[in-house]
């Protein structure tokens, strides 16, 4: 039998964990990416092109069975077209919300899913009225082509607030009312045409300026596991969804508040790869050919820790018993995300503690 070919649109970290989970399936990767040698070129073809050179992803769906992608900033009008050919997983009208924080908050009230109060700012006069509403601290992020984030400014009165839709360029932004919780969560599920969806286990996540340092899984709660898997099964079957999704949560005393959703393979999950009986990696490439879904079975207590800027000595991280290294093959850059590593234990108490050295390499790589 033929090997299935699956083309991804992007190349970075998440598309080269998606190639490496391809390879014992019998899956054929191509990408598309603007640099030839970025994470996922080093493994399988690429075409070097722009996102949204439409001629350059056209050439990529004529070589491959099913395309799918590891960011979602890519022209929806664009997988649109391609869809009529080939198929576009997750679906194109799913990642027109995720990359616009409006349709997204829309979304979640739609759906009944708790979020932040928020106002649509589109002009001056809408920060008054954002004011008026939501108190302070307010969050403000632009509307489109925010992540890690980037796009987003916390202001403590008016004056702050106006300096920071000056420094946004005063694109289309939403202003979001500060949410006091005790933790941030998330929750990655996965669905077929004809399965699903099934859900990994909750993970506490910790961020720096925005970018996720490390998670923790499972965060034990059923109550907590329940709700937030009801929120992600809402978002699937309006979508009729095939792939992996993720929501980002807060904790907050008077529940879960969803945050953003993620249509594809999620940084929080990376600990999966180990972790977990099936990878959310390996269940994204069963969802969007229609296999069967894999297990979603613990292997005990998971910690990753991210390696940002640069990555530390392979030497002092692999000398820590247990340590699960991943390089992403990319060049040192100030918050850049170049590597992760995981820990398993069967006690979380002392899988903590085994998580400090990690900490303490990822600090001083990053110094």
């Amino acid at each position: 039998m033929d090997k299935p070919q699956l083309g991804i649109i992007g190349a970075g970290q998440l598309g080269r964990m998606l190639a490496l989970a391809a390879y014992p399936l019998g899956i054929r990767c191509h990408f598309l990416d603007t640099q030839a040698a970025s994470p996922g070129g080093q493994l399988a073809p690429i075409i070097t092109a722009a996102l949204d050179d439409f001629e350059a992803l056209r050439t990529l769906a004529e070589r491959v069975d099913v395309l799918t992608f590891d960011i979602e900033n890519v022209a929806v009008d664009m997988l649109q077209r391609l869809s009529r050919r080939t198929p576009v997983l997750p679906q194109p009208d799913v990642v027109a919300v995720a990359q616009d924080r409006l349709a997204e908050k829309q979304l979640f009230r739609a759906l009944g899913i708790p979020t932040a109060d928020f106002v649509s700012i589109d002009a001056a006069r809408d920060l008054a009225r954002a004011a008026a509403e939501l108190g302070w601290p307010i969050v403000l992020k632009a509307r489109r082509l925010g992540y890690d984030g980037r796009g987003q400014r916390i202001a403590a009165n008016a004056t702050e607030l106006a300096a920071a839709w000056d420094d946004l360029k005063r694109v289309p932004a939403i202003a979001e009312a500060w949410v006091h919780f005790d933790r941030e969560l998330s929750l990655i599920g996965a669905r077929s045409a004809s399965q699903g969806p099934i859900f990994y286990p909750l993970s506490e996540n910790t961020h720096r300026e925005g970018i996720l340092v490390t998670s923790v899984a499972p965060y034990e709660d059923p109550e907590l596991q329940r709700v937030a898997q009801g929120f992600v099964d809402s978002v699937m079957a309006r979508f009729d969804y095939q792939g992996i999704l993720t929501i980002e949560l807060f904790q907050t005393e008077h529940g879960l508040v969803a945050n953003e959703i993620a249509p594809r393979v999620h940084n929080s999950g990376h600990w999966t790869i180990e972790g977990a009986e099936t990878s959310q990696f390996e269940n994204h490439l069963r969802a969007v050919l229609d296999w069967p879904l894999g297990a979603t079975d613990l292997r005990g207590y998971a910690g990753m820790v991210n390696f940002l800027g640069s990555m530390p000595s392979a030497r002092e991280v692999l000398s820590i018993r247990g340590a699960h290294l991943h390089c992403y093959g990319k060049q040192a850059r100030p918050a850049r995300k170049v590597g992760h590593c995981t820990l398993l234990d069967e006690d979380k108490d002392r899988l903590l503690a085994r998580l400090e050295p990690l900490r303490r390499l990822a600090d001083e790589a990053n110094q």
